[in-house]
């Protein structure tokens, strides 16, 4: 992405959010649009794979903080998106010149021009650089003036898309960015919505300067049964009353194709979380739990003989009122 591109494209519009929306307006339309156009929903559907990028590259930039302000105030002063001419854009327009002319030019004039590959050796890029790239130190040329100062290459957005378990595990993906094809190591555990940086991979930098930094948002796809919930994974076992009630060993499925056995003891209820440890993620900072949450399931019909039992096992009971505290537990 090219910072031409920050100025022709309205990110806004294409992820259908206002200018003023907030970081969790913004991440919800993006998620509802990444399920609609996303490829393995749209098979052989051009159009929306150019969608689904479209949106992945305006959620890259509205959602970092600095690259939303540097993209807000880039949009401002082209106008909100118009491109920039290389020359007067007639009364009371203001052309490349005129707004750079003054922040680069100091007094450049009618015959001073800025264009793709103007300002000496630099290009549109360069300037884009030097207005949000570090600033020139001590025995520098000002600005304007022949070479610009060094600067920090621009970073580069990109997202990518990753099956649950590959996320898990850690995998390699392959992205085409600007024509380049990167190949990129996303680290085992990383979260959806997680940025990952890969230093000296952007845009090259000006005057000796290192270059930008490739960042590379993560959307993970949900599994079935498991959840990740930082370095833990998390999934739900349906038991029966009896189970529950009795106690039971259960051989439960782990996300390597294994399984493990876990106890139940007698008399647990519906909502409790068991954990068997070392059966989570492994991550560099070490290997996470398996956190079980137990669901009682309630049968949904009973035979004559159950339903005979079970009114049996009701008439045999103590009698506890389960709901006694619960009105004073609702008045505080």
């Amino acid at each position: 992405m090219t910072g031409q591109d920050w100025i022709e494209k309205d990110f806004y519009a294409a992820l259908g959010v206002s200018k003023d929306a907030d970081d969790a307006t913004i991440k919800k339309a993006y998620r509802k649009l990444a399920r609609q156009y996303h490829p393995d929903q749209n098979p052989g559907d051009a159009a929306a794979e150019a969608k689904f990028k479209e949106i992945g590259e305006a959620y890259a930039v509205l959602s970092d903080t600095e690259q939303r302000q540097q993209y807000d105030a880039v949009r401002t002063m082209a106008g909100g998106g118009a491109r920039f001419s290389a020359g007067p854009g007639g009364p009371g327009a203001n052309g490349f010149d005129d707004v750079f002319g003054g922040m680069f030019g100091g007094g450049g004039g009618p015959n001073v021009r800025y264009g793709q590959q103007g300002y000496g050796s630099a290009g549109f890029e360069d300037i884009l650089s030097q207005m949000f790239g570090a600033q020139g130190g001590a025995g520098r040329r000002p600005a304007g003036f022949g070479t610009p100062p060094a600067s920090k290459g621009q970073d580069v957005a990109a997202s990518a898309s990753l099956p649950f378990r590959a996320a898990v595990e850690g995998s390699t993906v392959e992205l085409t960015v600007d024509k380049r094809k990167l190949t990129v190591r996303i680290p085992a555990g990383v979260h959806d919505g997680q940025k990952i940086r890969i230093r000296g991979r952007g845009y090259p930098g000006s005057g000796g300067a290192p270059a930008g930094d490739l960042v590379v948002t993560v959307r993970v796809e949900p599994h079935p049964v498991y959840a990740m919930d930082g370095s833990d994974l998390r999934m739900t076992v349906p038991v029966t009353f009896s189970e529950a009630a009795l106690g039971t060993t259960l051989e439960v499925p782990t996300l390597d194709g294994g399984t493990v056995r876990v106890k139940v003891p007698a008399g647990t209820p519906s909502g409790r979380v068991l954990r068997v440890r070392g059966r989570g993620v492994a991550a560099k900072k070490g290997t996470g739990d398996l956190l079980v949450t137990i669901q009682v399931v309630v049968p949904q019909k009973l035979s004559k003989k159950a339903k005979e039992a079970l009114e049996a096992f009701a008439a045999e009971g103590d009698h506890e009122d389960v709901r006694a505290d619960l009105s004073r537990r609702a008045a505080q």
